[in-house]
């Protein structure tokens, strides 16, 4: 059945920018009555002067894209290795998160080769948190305290074997 003669009246809203009066952007869309129909003109693609990761379920580059750093390092062949596969698998989102925390470490690092030392403690917020949350603050540094000895508890353990 063609769901332009199916009855949907029953839809809690259905129709509801049918009538042209009631519809707050009709002055402005110039409305016909009818279908709406769109042309959509071929774009021109955009140059491609760095590498653009893009989803193998594509073909091609899309025609207009944003651009960011190029990928590098141990980030960019994470993010090398996830565009490998479709987009609806878990071997293409986790290496994609996990790039980004990788790439948050990277930044740090570089910083600190070009003698730029990041202030993490304001970067974290911990000021502010202290001022309007300091039992929360407490309670996370214990937890990141406790993480931390456990680490370095368990390490040292496996050293001492």
């Amino acid at each position: 059945m063609n769901s332009e003669t199916k009855d949907n009246s029953h839809i809690k809203g259905w129709g509801i920018d049918a009538d042209p009066k009631n519809d707050p952007t009709y002055p402005i869309q110039k409305r016909k009555e009818g279908p709406l129909k769109y042309e959509r003109k071929a774009q021109k693609q955009q140059p491609i002067i760095q590498e653009v990761l893009h989803s193998n379920e594509r073909p091609n580059v899309s025609a207009v894209y944003g651009l960011g750093p190029e990928p590098s390092g141990l980030s960019g062949k994470l993010r090398r290795f996830a565009f490998e596969y479709g987009e609806g698998e878990f071997s293409h989102w986790i290496p994609l998160i996990v790039a980004d925390r990788v790439n948050a470490i990277e930044g740090v690092i570089d910083d600190i080769k070009h003698g730029k030392f990041p202030n993490i403690i304001v970067e974290k917020g911990w000021p502010a948190q202290w001022k309007y949350d300091k039992k929360g603050l407490i309670k996370k540094l214990a937890i990141y305290t406790a993480i931390t000895a456990g680490m370095v508890l368990l390490l040292r353990g496996k050293k001492n074997r």
